[in-house]
């Protein structure tokens, strides 16, 4: 019922995202009386509008193409393959509900109340909430944390309208699918989804402004998948700045300049996926005396996640980069248990990353580059899926692992990884790299078999000069024994 209430609450926060409602859940454990507020559904972005309903097509799409492309190799003959975008949505859809009800059902058996509307700050301990019924309230609370995420950023003439250009979310939400598609933005979601695209027949072109796709990541991670997305037909256009946007009768023009050189690409749709920025313009916070980046727009936090007002604190995509949700999940905790009265904080040596793509892309710690920047004396190595056991029967044999250590001190610096569930066990290079771990010790590690995660250890073997599952070359003495 709408109307004017008021209520208070030890912790207040703001966004049910994958920061916001475990920061929730912990403060609940601790016996914090604990209020979250979410303007739409539980779970943010990530769970609702990005990683797992993309995921989900991710899955859709793989097992499509694979039984189309890889199926008659190994036997697997499937009749009347199709792709049904109908059904993929309804499991898609399926997968986010389930999700998004275990959210609910977690905040629930931790006590935390939950109310659905926008929070603004009206001061350094109140905000005003406006309920989706119209009604309005507000809440004092004694602290206070900062979940609201991120949204995507959007260029001017670039706006989308759902259909002819589209946002992540709105792609993801398409009732058919179009016979060709342009991606701006090379990044992690344009590779993921173009990819995906592909897969089922769109015939997709990215262009990415940076002289790589996936910007950021190790250049022989990003050219081992333009190598599948070339052999999947996907036109891939690096280092060019789109200029200007024309909607046409039956699609869009792009135009694009590169070297003083004009190209215009045409298609039926565009993706618009060129970054994100912290959604923490309508808070309020300037009512808070919260500060944030003038730039950025990233909210300042210290090791506890406290904001230059210590009864504020910020997690997930408006605190710091990267804006991933493992990284928020941590933060989440650190400010609930710091709210809470313990002396917790954020401290780290690496954060993984995964590429959901076809190979699936990991990383976690320093490239060869950035670890000889950093003054090490790093040297690398890199162990061929194809002489992997596992490799070989799961038909998966395109792909590598890189391991870095240094030369000077035998410790583990970093891992890059290309090819089959290559996400499902970079977490043990992060915390072998967490615990001060050599490579000795990884490779003394016994990983069983067969497996994918075996990469691992025979990588470290081969660095170590010790191979046992490729040839040992004249070059190869024995290091750090």
């Amino acid at each position: 019922m709408a109307g004017t209430y008021a209520r208070q609450t030890d912790l207040l926060v703001i966004g049910g995202g994958p920061g916001g409602y475990i920061a929730a859940i912990r403060a609940g454990q601790l016996g914090v009386r604990t209020l979250l507020v979410e303007k739409r559904e539980l779970g943010g972005e990530c769970l609702n509008r990005g990683c797992i309903p993309s995921k989900a097509l991710i899955h859709a799409a793989g097992l499509y193409h694979a039984l189309r492309t890889e199926g008659p190799a190994i036997g697997v003959n499937a009749e009347a393959l199709g792709f049904d975008l109908a059904k993929a949505n309804e499991w898609k859809d399926s997968v986010v509900a389930k999700e998004r009800s275990g959210v609910a059902m977690l905040l629930k058996s931790a006590g935390v109340s939950v109310l659905f509307g926008e929070a603004r700050f009206t001061g350094p301990r109140s905000v005003e909430l406006a309920a989706p019924d119209g009604g309005r309230e507000r809440i004092d609370f004694a602290k206070a944390i900062v979940a609201t995420g991120s949204v995507p950023t959007i260029l001017p003439g670039f706006e989308p309208d759902g259909e002819r250009v589209a946002t992540a979310e709105q792609l993801l939400n398409w009732k058919s699918l179009p016979k060709s598609l342009l991606v701006l933005g090379g990044g992690v979601s344009g590779c993921e989804l173009g990819e995906f695209l592909a897969e089922v027949g769109v015939q997709v072109t990215i262009v990415e402004w940076m002289p790589q796709i996936l910007p950021g990541l190790d250049p022989d991670l990003s050219q081992e998948l333009a190598k599948t997305l070339t052999g999947l037909g996907v036109t891939i256009h690096v280092g060019g700045k789109a200029t200007k946007l024309e909607r046409t009768a039956d699609g869009v023009q792009l135009t694009v300049e590169k070297d003083g050189a004009t190209v215009v690409l045409a298609a039926e749709r565009l993706f618009l996926t060129i970054g994100k920025r912290p959604a923490t313009g309508d808070l309020g916070l300037e009512d808070a005396g919260v500060e944030r980046h003038p730039k950025s727009g990233f909210l300042t936090v210290n090791d506890q996640q406290q904001t230059n007002v210590p009864t504020i604190f910020a997690v997930g995509d408006v605190a710091r980069p990267p804006m991933l949700a493992h990284k928020a999940y941590r933060e989440g905790v650190v400010a609930a248990e710091v709210a809470a009265g313990r002396a917790t904080r954020y401290l780290h040596q690496v954060i993984p990353s995964v590429v959901f793509t076809s190979p699936e892309l990991a990383s976690v710690g320093a490239t060869t580059a950035e670890a000889k920047a950093a003054g090490s004396n790093a040297r690398d190595v890199r162990f061929p899926f194809a002489a992997l056991g596992r490799a070989h029967a799961a038909h998966a044999t395109n792909g590598w692992l890189k391991l870095v250590g240094d030369d000077a001190t035998g410790l583990l610096l970093g891992v890059q990884a290309a090819g089959e569930s290559v996400g499902e066990f970079i977490a043990e290079a992060g915390l072998a790299i967490e615990m001060g771990a050599t490579v000795r010790d990884v490779a003394m590690t016994i990983h069983p078999h067969p497996t994918f995660s075996e990469t691992l250890q025979e990588a470290a073997l081969l660095w170590l000069g010790e191979p046992l599952h490729v040839a040992r070359r004249p070059s190869d003495a024995a290091r750090h024994a």
